[in-house]
């Protein structure tokens, strides 16, 4: 596909999203005036417009696009909403519908936020790890899922961890071929799995394929496994140990959540949702759509330009723009910009603007 057609979909979304998803499109205008931008409802604003979070003509056009750069969705004021229509339902079935079932998350300390970090200095500069979370399957799709009334009067809730063989090795896939292009020597240098092994029969199943898979065609990726919680505890005792780390929907949610905070803030993390060859990459960022603060034009939205970056990277083979984007955020901190979230007092326009700046 030739540049000048290429389209990016917009999927603003709730709280802070519009805010800082129209600070990601400014940088797009600037890097890439000839991507054709769309915007559409999506979540909670989309469940008020026209009564559920996800409509069709929207998922269509998401099928269409080239990429997709989202914001954040939910809120206090749809917690009383059905579960299927609850605007996290819309994020769901987009995963789902488009397949893409590897969500990565890098963790990437800036030099100039080493100090930020909830971590000592020492232990997070030159942090560059790679989390690759499985995205479609998993105890979040697993069925049955329910709450139901024992006869006891007891209420019972049940969600299901279920993967098969095809649905990890896929992730897997795409976790030995990224660490084949990091170089690195520290302790876990190529691909850590993590999972429950021990007591989950799914976990197990994992390890037994992650392994199997390395052995028949990623022999030359060093592979180690952890069990999910020692990993947790790595990432806080040395998480500069880990290269590319491994993980399924739930244990991967919560280990990338936790890695965020190596980096100074939550909202410096994007993330990229992939499936096979030809289908549209889904962006955004690791953060929340934050109501507390929504409208304040506080909210970093350097989360959402890197998600930008790594759209042009990973979906619109546009390297060169990714890396001018990412070498501007650097030297936008380099120089001082700092939002609230950062120990700073710029609005999310004027970060953005400091940003812009340095392209």
């Amino acid at each position: 596909m030739t540049t000048n057609t290429q389209t990016l979909l917009l999927l603003p979304g709730d709280g802070i999203g519009p805010e800082v998803t129209e600070e990601a499109r400014r940088v797009a205008v600037h890097v890439a005036p000839d991507l054709q931008i769309e915007s559409a409802f999506f979540g909670g604003v989309s469940y008020d417009q026209f009564g559920t979070p996800l409509t069709e003509e929207v998922m269509n056009s998401a099928r269409k696009a080239d990429a997709i750069l989202m914001g954040a969705v939910g809120g206090p004021q749809w917690d009383s909403v059905p579960r299927d229509k609850r605007p996290e339902a819309a994020l769901l079935a987009m995963r789902k519908n488009l397949d893409v079932y590897a969500n990565l998350r890098p963790a990437f300390c800036f030099p100039a936020l080493a100090g930020a970090s909830a971590l000592k200095r020492e232990l997070v500069e030159g942090l560059d790890i790679m989390i690759v979370r499985e995205l479609t399957s998993g105890v979040y799709f697993g069925q049955p899922k329910t709450i139901e009334t024992l006869p006891n009067g007891e209420r019972r809730g049940i969600d299901t961890q279920s993967y098969t063989t095809s649905e990890i090795r896929r992730v897997a896939a795409r976790a030995f071929e990224l660490a084949r292009g990091r170089t690195r020597t520290s302790k876990f240098a190529g691909v850590l799995s993590c999972e429950k092994s021990n007591v989950m029969e799914s976990g197990l199943l994992w390890r037994e394929e992650v392994t199997k898979l390395h052995a028949e065609q990623y022999s030359d990726v060093k592979l180690d496994h952890m069990l999910a919680d020692a990993a947790a505890m790595h990432l806080v005792k040395a998480p500069k140990d880990i290269n590319v780390l491994l993980a399924d929907n739930l244990f991967g949610d919560i280990l990338s959540d936790e890695a965020s905070m190596l980096t100074g803030s939550i909202g410096m993390l994007p993330s990229a949702a992939l499936g096979d060859p030809g289908t549209p990459g889904l962006y955004e960022p690791v953060h929340g759509s934050a109501p507390d603060i929504a409208g304040k034009n506080i909210a970093n939205p350097i989360a959402a330009i890197l998600s930008l970056e790594m759209a042009m990277r990973w979906s619109l083979n546009r390297a060169d723009i990714a890396d001018r984007i990412f070498a501007a955020v650097a030297k936008a901190l380099d120089a001082g910009a700092r939002t609230a979230d950062l120990g700073g007092s710029m609005s999310t326009r004027q970060m953005a603007d400091a940003i812009l700046r340095h392209l």
